[in-house]
């Protein structure tokens, strides 16, 4: 079996994940589990992801792990102290945790049998035996036999481990040689010593592992690969989750919990959810949510969102918060160099502008054709002055002038049939408050793609709260602000363009109050609707070449934020429309 060290994705010279000095590993370093040992044989990087990092990603292999655990997992018997063994008859003790202090590691065994005062660790595995001269794979015999050890350090004696494959229902003997225990010695001091200087290791190199890595799209090995060597990524990002964001908005709605099943129950009903079903839970309003379906979400990991009726994000109800303050950390140290952040800077408004052209040209129905082509022009002029303006204060300048040239023209992409109605008239951007039909809609749309991105840095483990380009301020998230400026026009202007083309919101669907305009309750619905399925429409990724829905596609791009930020992709790549 080859090493995984060969695989590696050489590391630009000097970078480390963080610039602190790198301490030695110390009895203040956790106790490594040994499971983790394991996975640093089989993949250094994922070893450090989950145990250092705290990333994890459930797929169809981990739930089948967990039912193949289930019996060992109950426990059973007792396990005798070392001196007993002699005197005791055989037995098995089954889901024993034991820890070795002089190694570093810990262990939940599966099975530990005793017999003529030997004892024996058997681990589980949820697959078939492999037909290899050792009997199993060696990150398999080193989990053995880091165990053995551990079992050793206790007091017990033990001739040897084994290995049960629950696929094809047998049993292979684990030879404890010197070299398998050096090896597992290294491994332990391997990832220790990684943990403890906090470097995470470099992807695998084009390796068969990654494809059935449910930690593929975190690592994004192929990604990085891709901007190091140019080699032409994989489409191994695995397929946007099932799960949707459930919105509630009616008045006086009550949202509760039944078993697994999120009861939403309102004046027109009641409604029923599965939990599973639900990535994030957003209500709109005066809407009412139970205690025990607030503990059945933070369980889960699962967001809730509150948000006035308008759509503006009042807060969220989250969980423990992401554990990964690595990437925290590499965010603070970027927002507070400035002339790195303002790098970023300057390529967010650069690609929001190019995204803003290259939408106007796409969407154009009727017009002047010669105001449209001078605005294209101007506007592919005003990109390139953004990638250099000198100061935020230019930038910002840049940016005001794109939008007036490109909300200038914003009618000429409404169909022929919207245009017939007055009321959606638009001749200018207005913001606090709406002053028309048109304007209530674009405000609705990049609240939700807000709440959209802010829930997606979330999750990554980013501070959403503090960006790059919009100044920090109580409140207001400033990190996803800056996300999703290149988004306004693909995700929310089009969700607005298609909303009053087909038809969805039509002329009677607002109320004015003062001098603003609101969507009314099943207008905001229906854009919603339309919002929710320009998310789930599929798009090429203009650099990486595969399909990927346009919700997925925002995880990629956090997570690529995260690997610049890191220092494995010098350019953060952002995602430009073709």
């Amino acid at each position: 079996m080859a090493s995984p060290a060969s695989e590696f994705v050489s590391a630009p010279p000097g970078q480390l994940r963080l610039e602190l000095p790198a301490p030695p590993a110390t009895a203040e370093t956790p106790l490594v589990p040994v499971r983790m040992v394991n996975e640093w044989v089989y993949c250094p990087r994922l070893a450090f992801l989950e145990w250092v990092d705290g990333e994890w990603a459930d797929s169809g292999d981990t739930e089948e792990g967990r039912r193949v655990h289930v019996r060992v997992d109950a426990g059973g018997g007792r396990l005798p102290a070392p001196a007993e063994t002699d005197e005791r008859p055989d037995f098995v003790a089954r889901s024993v945790t034991l820890a070795s202090e002089r190694l570093g590691i810990i262990a939940k065994m599966d099975l530990i049998e005793g017999e003529d005062g030997v004892v024996t660790p058997v681990d589980t595995k949820k697959g078939r035996r492999p037909h290899v001269a050792e009997g199993a794979y060696e990150p398999e015999r080193v989990q053995v036999c880091a165990q053995a050890l551990i079992l050793e350090d206790a007091g017990f004696r033990v001739a040897e481990g084994a290995i049960w494959y629950a696929g094809s229902r047998e049993r292979v003997r684990i030879a404890l040689d010197e070299e398998l225990r050096a090896s597992t010695r290294a491994a332990i001091a391997g990832l220790r010593l990684a943990a403890a200087a906090g470097r995470l290791p470099p992807p695998l190199l084009d390796s068969p592992k990654c494809t059935r890595c449910s930690l593929a799209g975190i690592c994004l090995p192929d990604e990085v690969a891709f901007f190091r060597r140019g080699l032409a990524p994989r489409p191994l990002n695995p397929s946007a989750d099932a799960a949707l964001p459930l919105y509630v908005q009616e008045p006086g709605a009550r949202v509760g919990k039944s078993g697994e099943t999120l009861v939403v129950e309102a004046e027109a009903g009641k409604t029923e959810v599965p939990i599973g079903e639900v990535s994030a839970l957003v209500l709109h309003g005066p809407v009412s949510l139970t205690t025990p379906a607030v503990g059945a979400l933070l369980r889960e990991e699962i967001p809730v969102t509150w948000a006035s009726s308008g759509g503006w994000v009042l807060g969220h109800t989250v969980s423990t918060g992401h554990r990964n303050v690595a990437i925290r950390i590499d965010q603070y140290r970027a927002a507070f160099d400035e002339p790195r952040a303002l790098r970023f800077a300057r390529g967010l408004v650069a690609a929001k502008i190019r995204n803003s052209r290259v939408f106007l040209r796409r969407n154009f129905k009727a017009g002047d054709e010669a105001a449209r082509d001078a605005a294209l022009e101007a506007l592919a002029r005003l990109a390139d002055r953004a990638a250099h303006a000198p100061g935020t204060a230019e930038l910002l300048g840049v940016e005001g002038e794109a939008a007036a040239r490109y909300f200038r023209l914003f009618d000429t992409m409404l169909g022929a049939g919207a245009r017939d109605f007055p009321a959606f008239a638009f001749e200018k951007r207005t913001r606090r408050p709406p002053a028309d039909p048109v304007n209530a809609m674009l405000s609705f749309g990049y609240a939700l793609l807000a709440r959209s991105w802010l829930a997606v840095l979330s999750a990554v483990g980013f501070d959403p709260y503090l960006g790059f380009y919009h100044r920090p301020r109580f409140g207001r998230p400033a990190l996803a602000l800056d996300m999703m400026e290149p988004f306004r026009p693909i995700l929310a202007d089009s969700a607005v363009i298609q909303a009053i083309n087909n038809g969805e919101v039509k002329a009677d669907a607002f109320v004015a109050a003062g001098p603003a305009v609101n969507l009314k309750p099943h207008a905001r619905r229906a854009f919603i609707a339309a919002y929710e399925r320009r998310l789930d429409q599929e798009v090429t990724h203009p650099v990486f070449g595969y399909r990927v829905s346009m919700r997925r596609l925002l995880e990629v791009q956090a997570r690529l934020l995260a690997r610049h930020l890191a220092g494995e992709i010098e350019d953060y790549p952002h995602y430009l429309v073709r």
